[in-house]
């Protein structure tokens, strides 16, 4: 599904390069459920920024679901991000102005899904994180954990090969991480392959695989005891 080989990502600080990734190995594949934690600048943001096409590599290779990432373009770029990926943030990054139904639907415009189709995809989804009964209501008449279902809804909309959320309970208290983390391993337990930055070690034990990342290198890959929510 994924795989990467020595890769490598360095930053121009204006004196001086910043190396933040120093030949990363990495090869995830479909169905797996992994976290992947580190403190600051250990290069875990970095890494989840370029498997998710939204930052360059310097060099190496970086193949997902068979498709070489590689000097593309922002419009393929954004195509492969619209075809492979779905994205969840720890802040949400919904549009204040729209209403559950039509965040959720968002990305089905941008593939030029006709309107009623893409209502009819959103609330599917909105149903299946247990919100449809607040399909019209407004991000700000939302719960921080309503807000995130949200988000997961609309990442998984267009059906996307892998679901890579950053800190996706950064935000939330311990009850509501709980939940969240339960709806994530139903959504893998699908079949669904999710990559997870965290820095919260309940949240990676909730997770199969934990990938620890330190001075831009892999520290350890392990499988884990999945501590299983129920």
């Amino acid at each position: 599904m994924l795989v990467i080989k020595d890769l490598n990502k360095s930053y121009d600080t204006g004196k001086s390069k910043l190396h933040v990734l120093k030949g990363i190995d990495l090869s995830i594949d479909e169905g797996e459920f992994v976290s992947i934690m580190g403190s600051s600048g250990s290069g875990k943001s970095t890494l989840l920024n370029i498997i998710g096409i939204l930052d360059e590599k310097d060099d190496g290779i970086y193949n997902l679901d068979g498709f070489p990432i590689e000097d593309l373009t922002e419009i393929k770029a954004a195509e492969y991000r619209s075809k492979f990926l779905g994205f969840i943030f720890q802040s949400f990054n919904l549009i204040g102005y729209k209403n559950a139904l039509e965040n959720v639907a968002l990305p089905l415009y941008y593939q030029n899904v006709p309107r009623k189709e893409r209502n009819i995809r959103a609330m599917e989804y909105l149903e299946k994180v247990g919100l449809a009964q607040w399909a019209t209501h407004l991000p700000n008449e939302l719960s921080g954990g309503q807000k995130q279902r949200v988000a997961i809804a609309r990442a998984l909309v267009t059906d996307p090969k892998v679901i890579l959320a950053d800190e996706p309970t950064g935000a939330l208290d311990s009850q509501t991480t709980y939940e969240i983390m339960k709806l994530l391993q139903e959504i893998n337990n699908s079949g669904k392959t999710i990559i997870v930055v965290t820095h919260e070690n309940d949240v990676a034990a909730q997770t199969k695989r934990n990938v620890i990342l330190k001075d831009g290198i892999i520290e350890s890959d392990s499988f884990i005891n999945q501590k299983v929510l129920v």
